[in-house]
């Protein structure tokens, strides 16, 4: 018989010996169950379903398909199945079944209903497949996965152990830096009281300030969360609260608007260090005698830099006294360079500016 491109299937019934005929030489085990009957039992399997289950054709056709079924088969799939069947639906399962010897095997099974010219159901359909290597897999899968998330459970544990020492033992370094720098900063102070007035003394006071900045600085890497990190502005907070604190409010202003930048422990020491230079030096030379001024600081982040700017409205930098002991702005200028970054002195038509940048990179 040819058969055109364009014909439909219902054009050329099959007869019913040739769909059976496909069925029984079919690899894929197969059964047919009467609906009709009491029990509904089996009325049909194929070669594959025989030898899938170890069962000859004659000891399964006319019972139940529950015979395969045992104590490992799961009592919620099995009541699926059933609910299915009576409502005349298909359904897909995978549960334990068992062969004749006992063995048991992970059984896939596609159960449709088989409807005659009414739409009664007067059959059921079931293909099945051997799935027991996909679950053996599958769950050699699981367990690996279970050994991995145990062994990464293990190892975050071993690293966060390992990262509490650490952060104690940083937090532990700071604390005794800056007991030591505070100890040395009350020498140097006791010295300052018994020296003349002078440039002498004058130096050792402003040594005992600088390392009274690295000392704050130890403390805040001290009380910080992370001691690795180091927040600009809450250092800044305590710096300008400090120096107020010395100041004439009728006189002398000092204002600052820092941003929350946190940059690396390793660079705690030599901002801070900076900025109270910075800072201490013009409160120091830029209003002298009686003259008012203002002071601020500003400490922004741009792109992938810190941008710092101190200004006043001072007397000027060509008109400040000078000072030949002094080293303040050599020490800020070293200080900028070990940063890897770029400082400016501007004349401000009053006062001074510096702008300072400072590249953050993955410091940050």
């Amino acid at each position: 018989m040819k058969i055109e491109n364009d014909a439909h299937a219902s054009d050329f019934p099959l007869d019913g010996n040739v769909l059976l005929g496909a069925f029984a030489s079919s690899p894929t085990p197969m059964a047919l169950v009467d609906a009709r009957q009491p029990d509904q039992p089996i009325v049909w399997v194929n070669d594959a379903f025989t030898q899938q289950t170890g069962y000859g054709r004659h000891e399964v056709v006319g019972r139940n398909c529950r015979m395969l079924q045992g104590p490992d088969s799961d009592r919620a799939e099995v009541a699926r199945i059933r609910a299915a069947i009576a409502a005349g639906q298909p359904c897909e399962v995978e549960l334990f079944n068992y062969r004749k010897d006992g063995t048991r095997f992970w059984n896939a099974m596609t159960i449709n209903p088989v409807r005659n010219a009414e739409g009664v159901v007067t059959h059921f359909y079931s293909a099945q497949a051997d799935m027991t290597e996909k679950q053996r897999l599958e769950q050699a899968m699981r367990n690996a996965n279970d050994e991995l998330e145990r062994l990464v459970d293990l190892r975050t544990a071993d690293l966060s152990a390992a990262l509490e020492q650490k952060t104690a033992l940083l937090h532990e370094v700071d604390h005794r830096v800056k007991n030591n720098l505070q100890v040395i900063s009350s020498l140097i102070l006791l010295k300052a009281r018994r020296t003349p007035e002078g440039e002498a003394r004058d130096a050792l006071q402003g040594i005992a300030e600088r390392v009274g900045a690295l000392s704050t600085a130890h403390r805040m890497l001290y009380s910080a969360g992370d001691a690795t990190r180091f927040n600009l502005q809450d250092f800044a907070a305590d710096l300008l609260s400090d120096l107020n604190a010395g100041l004439d409010p009728e006189r002398t202003h000092l204002e600052g608007a820092f941003d929350p930048i946190a940059v690396s422990a390793a660079m705690a020491a030599p901002l801070a260090l900076m900025i109270h230079e910075l800072t201490t030096n013009a409160l120091r030379h830029a209003f002298p005698g009686d003259r008012a001024g203002r002071v601020t600081i500003e400490a922004r982040r741009q792109a992938e830099a810190l941008h710092i700017t101190i200004g006043d409205d001072g007397v000027g930098l060509g008109s400040a006294a000078p000072n030949p002991a002094g080293f303040g702005r050599s020490l800020v200028e070293m200080v900028v360079r070990q940063l890897r970054g770029a400082i400016a002195w501007h004349e401000n038509a009053p006062g001074t500016r510096v702008e300072i940048r400072i590249p953050l990179g993955s410091e940050d």
